[in-house]
């Protein structure tokens, strides 16, 4: 196909090529999640926010009075989850995470102090849970604190594999407005609060 000023469109012959999917480029989970928080708020549904990860500044420049720059922090307590707040008058919490791997989730990728944090939020009757993406199959799962829980307990595997979400945890489609509709699901186990 030729195009104005000389621009061609060369067509792929390669039969072995894969097709590439365009429809999440550039959008990270927790950015979808922020957007999806935003409309919640917008629409008086809930009052969900990122946390702030705990930072000292320790050396600052100050080029000029409106243009501080930050040249040294550090963390100064480990933080517990991403994101916290209220929805239908009970507390919620919970953490949000991406893997390249299409057989499992590893563990590592969630810390010790995270684990505690979800367990009391869950065990104080809080809403807990995790989302978790398996960006190379195009699939987000939502899992309760009381599967996630209740999985690290009787398993000894350093990872949750893919096969235990879809068996156990709630999968997320992607949709409108919001992006990723979770209390769409976190209603589903709530009940009729």
């Amino acid at each position: 196909m030729n195009y104005p000023n000389g621009i061609k469109k060369e067509k792929n012959h390669n039969s072995n090529s894969k097709d590439v999917i365009y429809s999440n480029r550039g959008m990270t989970l927790e950015s979808e999640i922020n957007d999806s928080n935003e409309f919640y708020r917008l629409e008086k549904k809930a009052y969900i926010y990122k946390k702030p990860t705990p930072i000292k500044i320790t050396k600052v420049d100050y080029p000029s009075r409106d243009k501080a720059i930050i040249k040294e922090a550090f963390f100064t307590v480990p933080s517990t989850t991403d994101y916290n707040g209220l929805y239908k008058g009970k507390y919620i919490d919970f953490e949000a995470k991406e893997t390249q791997s299409k057989t499992s989730f590893t563990l590592r990728n969630i810390h010790e102090h995270q684990i505690n944090h979800i367990r009391d939020i869950y065990e104080n009757g809080g809403i807990a849970f995790l989302i978790i993406r398996f960006t190379s199959l195009n699939e987000t799962y939502l899992l309760t604190a009381e599967k996630f829980i209740h999985f690290l307990k009787n398993e000894s595997r350093k990872s949750i594999p893919i096969d235990f979400f879809r068996k156990e945890a709630y999968q997320i489609k992607d949709s409108y407005k919001p992006r990723i509709d979770y209390l769409k699901i976190v209603d589903t186990f709530i009940g009729g609060i």
